[in-house]
């Protein structure tokens, strides 16, 4: 019988990804539901593939484009995430939430009860509503797996072991493009920043590696997923992006998980089982015989400071966070700001007196992080053009 599957966020490089490995398999699936924000295009040209009876398109503009396309006759075509009710009639085997931003929370919240398994990669809804992920999953006792390099290997190292048993965990960054250049960074490019030496990425998370600031949010996801209090969490810097987690255990061992720099990887893994298998490249001994992992340099990734002003317990602090971040590199890449203005601005913001009382407060409701979400970022926007 074929896995049902959804994709939510299948025109980005996550999505697309997961496309091309059910391609090579396509007799063992059946996708139920794709859906995408405004690339409708890409999005028709892989329902039709598929043969997919519904699709969800986000942006106004472009559901009324693809609702002038014939193939749209065939299939349901829903403008917003509110109807699951009518496209899933019975639980599916498999979601894969992919779509970027705050506005991927509500729909992987909302998902989870119609399919036995999701993978999420989705940052923000993790960050920002871990909590809420967390409770859904256990009231329709849904598996979750992280789809993020780093969480995807630490939660693979971790199945099955205790988690009493665990000293430190240590999830690496390549340090991005600017790691050995000179910390005179105010005239830095677009082009530059996104230039990512090992990962081929979109904009957003390409400035994010640039800044370090993907680490911030890296630490923060897996405090929530594992439950492991900061103090037990470090970034260590491994420019060859070889070796995704280090787990040192307190009886004496230490497991390190190392994977090609290729999504596909985790994203496989999240669909199959164990017992499956991914062509992947030899064992490259000539980078394991010099990994040159080192502490990060706090002075030239100042966001990395961050982390000592964040609560140890969940709140609206981290949404806070988020939405400063994802408004900062939008201003970027509009050319309204420069590169070094990012984390800036940033400690600026969050050191602002208004905004602290947000440590104190745990969000009730879905809502109070999406109002927020907006509400700060157009106080950023007012700071940044002031």
């Amino acid at each position: 019988m074929k896995k049902k599957i959804a994709i939510l966020g299948s025109t980005g490089s996550i999505g697309k990804t997961l496309i091309e490995i059910i391609k090579k398999d396509k007799k063992n699936f059946e996708i139920v539901l794709l859906s995408a924000e405004r690339n409708y295009k890409e999005l028709l040209k892989q329902a039709k593939f598929f043969k997919v009876k519904n699709i969800i398109i986000n942006n106004k503009a472009s559901y009324l484009d693809i609702k002038k396309d014939k193939y749209s006759k065939k299939v349901n075509v829903f403008n917003d995430f509110q109807n699951f009710d009518k496209i899933f009639k019975k639980r599916i085997d498999y979601v894969m939430s992919s779509i970027s931003g705050i506005e991927g929370f509500k729909p992987t919240i909302e998902i989870i009860k119609y399919t036995k398994k999701i993978a999420i990669a989705n940052k923000e809804a993790i960050i920002c509503g871990w909590d809420f992920i967390e409770k859904e999953l256990k009231k329709n006792k849904t598996d979750f797996i992280p789809v993020d390099s780093e969480h995807f290997s630490i939660w693979y190292a971790l199945r099955d072991i205790n988690k009493q048993l665990i000293d430190k965990i240590y999830l690496t960054a390549s340090g991005g493009p600017f790691l050995n250049k000179p910390l005179k960074l105010n005239n830095i490019k677009i082009k530059q920043a996104i230039k990512h030496p090992n990962w081929k990425m979109g904009k957003k998370i390409s400035i994010d590696s640039a800044t370090m600031m993907n680490k911030v949010f890296e630490i923060i996801e897996a405090k929530k997923i594992f439950k492991i209090p900061f103090k037990k969490l470090s970034i260590l810097i491994h420019p060859k992006s070889y070796i995704h987690a280090i787990i040192k255990f307190k009886n004496g061992l230490t497991k390190i998980v190392v994977h090609d720099t290729n999504m596909k990887i985790p994203i496989f893994n999240s669909l199959y089982s164990s017992n499956n298998f991914i062509n992947s490249k030899k064992l490259d001994f000539k980078i394991l015989n010099n990994l040159d992992l080192k502490k990060i340099d706090h002075k030239r990734f100042t966001v990395i400071k961050i982390l000592n002003k964040l609560p140890e317990k969940s709140s609206l602090y981290e949404t806070i966070l988020v939405s400063i971040n994802d408004k900062l590199v939008e201003l970027f890449l509009d050319n309204k700001i420069k590169f070094t203005d990012i984390s800036k601005k940033m400690h600026n913001i969050l050191d602002l007196k208004e905004l602290k009382k947000y440590k104190m407060i745990k969000p009730k409701k879905i809502e109070e992080i999406i109002n927020l979400n907006k509400k700060i970022k157009n106080k950023v926007e007012l700071i940044a053009n002031s």
